[in-house]
């Protein structure tokens, strides 16, 4: 692929309502940077010009004609998940470089059209998995090399989070594990802490399809939903050493999401969305670090001007689609009994007792939730999927 003009290039956001207002804020940023220019808007409905943040560009909801009357060259794709492969494969056939949101699709097979669709084009695609363009990242993985930990024997994850019964409201498709005959799979380890599952096995050196050997899953749910919302998976590696990432949506109190190395002779402390790191291991006192981040969408831009490598392409996250389909043909979620949770007065949200204390020992133990003797765990043997190569 040639390298693009510097010039500003003109990009087509699609989604720009809901988490698309971040891509609309990013964009102006990088727009007065004079990186790209917001050359259009894709929405069922117009933005207004507050909403766009600046002069509005042109709008349709027809995304193909969109970016042929705008001559877009990179594509922001922020719509539901469903959407995903039939938008990005409409841009990349025009020859439109992409940024697609995470997921990147509700299914393996829906991913592999999608990633094997782009390639064939030759357009260059990045994944939205912002995390991994943490400065972090690199140097956990420098320091792992360097052995400051030891050899890694295994990968915790854990995310506690809060939402209220309004957040299951925020669109059709929220908290649905199907809807109209399609899949979405809008769960927790899926959507909201995906960055979760996919910065522990980034970190653990499991980024492609072929490096998952196995994965367990529990899944339930406290809200009334189809999806998780509290759920847990581990993961076997071509490595050797196991991942487990455990998620609730119902915190007793909102905490920071965390991946933690352990190595034979230390450990290592991720806050991805903080891109801080606590680095502990015999003979050294606590050590820890702060880094910067590269922006995703910069990071593509950089890429089709200057043929910077990309953060995050298609393949790097098919290890994080192999967990996206375990848990899509796993059986439904269990909803937990009555019992095993509460709502908050006045906060309309509710709260599973125990849970910030069962997410963080899964972590550190690489146990699942039925293991730690969670009251509400499934009492029989968890799922377990076999994974071969694609």
């Amino acid at each position: 692929m040639s390298p693009l003009p510097v010039s500003p290039l003109p990009v087509v956001l699609a989604g720009a309502r809901g988490h698309g207002r971040w891509h609309v804020a990013n964009i102006r940023r990088l727009e007065r940077a004079g990186l790209v220019r917001l050359a259009g808007i894709c929405e069922l409905t117009p933005l207004t010009e507050q909403e766009a943040g600046g002069e509005l560009p042109e709008q349709s909801d027809d995304f193909g004609a969109l970016l042929d009357s705008t001559g877009a060259r990179v594509a922001v794709v922020c719509t539901p998940i469903p959407t995903h492969t039939d938008l990005a494969l409409t841009a990349a056939r025009r020859g439109v470089h992409l940024l697609l949101e995470k997921p990147p699709a509700p299914s393996y097979a829906e991913f592999r059209r999608m990633a094997d669709g782009v390639a064939g084009t030759g357009v260059a695609c990045q994944v939205g998995f912002q995390s991994l363009g943490s400065h972090a990242v690199p140097a956990i993985r420098e320091l792992v090399a360097e052995g400051a930990i030891g050899e890694v024997v295994g990968v915790g994850g854990a995310g506690a989070w809060v939402r209220d019964e309004a957040y299951f409201r925020r669109a059709p498709w929220a908290g649905r594990r199907r809807m109209d005959g399609a899949d979405v799979i809008d769960g927790a380890l899926t959507n909201p802490l995906a960055h979760a599952v996919a910065t522990a096995l980034a970190l653990g050196g499991t980024t492609r399809a072929e490096d998952v050997t196995t994965i367990e899953t529990e899944l339930s749910h406290a809200n009334d939903i189809e999806a998780d919302d509290t759920s847990c998976v581990r993961i076997g590696t071509a490595r050797g050493h196991r991942v487990t990432v455990a998620a609730t949506l119902c915190a007793q109190r909102a905490a920071e999401p965390y991946v933690l190395l352990h190595g034979g002779s230390g450990r290592i402390t991720f806050w991805y969305k903080q891109d801080r790191i606590l680095l502990q291991r015999g003979g050294h006192g606590p050590e820890e670090y702060q880094y910067g981040r590269t922006d995703l969408l910069e990071n593509l831009v950089d890429h089709l001007t200057t043929g910077a490598a990309l953060l995050v392409p298609p393949d790097e996250t098919g290890a994080f689609m192999r967990v996206v389909e375990a848990i899509r043909t796993a059986p439904d979620p269990d909803p937990l009994p009555p019992a095993a949770w509460h709502r908050v007065p006045g906060e309309s949200r509710r709260v599973v007792p125990g849970v910030d204390g069962l997410v963080a020992a899964a972590a550190d133990t690489l146990s699942l939730y039925s293991e730690l003797g969670a009251p509400w765990a499934p009492r029989t043997e968890h799922a377990l999927n076999e994974v071969g190569a694609r």
